[in-house]
């Protein structure tokens, strides 16, 4: 537990100050928002802005984890290593897709395939030594199952290496892109991410306490996860991460997460569900995403069906409301209480069960 603390408290403080440190050089650098010119017209002053302020997100993160285990002498696990791959790595293809809208001065970076190449290439990686015997612990228990897991694996949907291999692409690829959806407002996806990811550090300490590998567990159904109390430092480090970013990203922005934060972001949470076993729990607990995700479908579909008719005014469905005349404060805190309740949803739903197999 000390170790989760230490790892939040120190993220948390590193991303505050790095963060200021970001706005500084990146000012300087002339690295600055390029925005969409068929965006709202409010959006137009931010113009400018600096971005990729997801760097100071991943630094804060990852030093506040390896600070953490430095002062409780602890070595890092294999989850660990693997969520902190997945998330530095997908933040590396954000990074290069926000530095050519910055260099080339537009408002879009890598092309699709490209973006698509790169997310591939990392989840699938991601997924091939998750599943490899080679880091199997001594109970015999590799990082990621072959099952489907709602809120622990469900034995009787166990699938052959490949479909998982392709479930695994599927979230991590899909989770981010939610995730990039959602940051078009200031502070909405680092607050809404937040959410989240203190829901999975509290799924990780709960999944430590009730673990199948201590040998003097006590209650029901234990979980069968490696290395839950390590990922829990590693959530609990990513959350105040983006506590610390989201004292400058807050409305009016001092500076954007870009891509580099949003993809790194999305794919720890694929991460992170793939590695506790709850997959489809992460469908409840990032409903928000869930949701921004749903409105960019329903809108290209129709457009195209209907000859050029919409749905919303505009999608993602949070700048439908700023159409509306909302302000964007508004939408951005509303829309973080529909995340809070879905993270309520998902954590009730995940108690609920333990108790009734209890």
């Amino acid at each position: 537990m000390r170790a989760i603390l230490l790892g939040g408290g120190f993220a948390l403080l590193l991303s505050l100050l790095g963060t200021r440190v970001a706005i500084t050089q990146f000012t300087r650098m002339g690295y600055g928002q390029e925005i969409r010119d068929d965006g709202p017209t409010s959006h137009h002053t931010k113009r400018g802005t600096p971005t990729m302020g997801g760097v100071a997100i991943i630094a804060a993160a990852v030093l506040g984890y390896l600070l953490a285990k430095l002062i409780t002498g602890e070595m890092p696990s294999a989850s660990a290593l693997l969520l902190l791959f997945l998330f530095v790595g997908m933040g590396l293809v954000g990074f290069i897709d926000d530095f050519i809208k910055i260099y080339k001065q537009r408002s879009l970076g890598l092309r699709s395939k490209a973006k698509f190449i790169g997310q591939t290439l990392i989840a699938l990686v991601f997924g091939g030594l998750a599943l490899s015997p080679m880091l199997e612990d001594d109970r015999g228990q590799t990082p990621a199952s072959h099952a489907i897991s709602f809120t622990r694996d469900i034995a009787w949907l166990t699938l052959p290496t490949v479909l998982v291999m392709a479930l695994i692409w599927l979230t991590v690829t899909a989770t981010s892109n939610a995730v990039n959806l959602t940051d078009g407002l200031d502070g909405l996806a680092a607050g809404s991410s937040m959410a989240v990811f203190g829901a999975y550090t509290f799924v990780n300490i709960w999944q430590n306490n009730q673990w199948c590998g201590q040998a003097d567990i006590t209650y029901g159904k234990c979980y069968d996860v490696r290395d839950p109390l390590d990922l829990a430092i590693v959530a609990a480090s990513i959350t105040g991460a983006c506590f610390g970013f989201l004292w400058w990203n807050a409305s009016p922005a001092q500076i954007f997460m870009g891509d580099t934060g949003s993809l790194a972001l999305g794919s720890a949470l694929a991460g992170l569900a793939i590695l506790t076993r709850t997959e489809l729990l992460l469908v409840l607990l990032g409903g928000l995403f869930v949701l921004e995700t749903v409105s960019v479908m329903l809108q290209v579909s129709f457009f195209r069906l209907s000859n050029g008719r919409r749905i919303f005014r505009m999608a993602p469905i949070h700048h439908h409301f700023e159409m509306l005349g909302w302000e964007q404060v508004t939408v951005v805190i509303r829309f973080w209480i529909i995340a809070g309740l879905c993270v309520a949803g998902g954590l009730g739903v995940f108690y609920a069960e333990w108790v009734a197999g209890t």
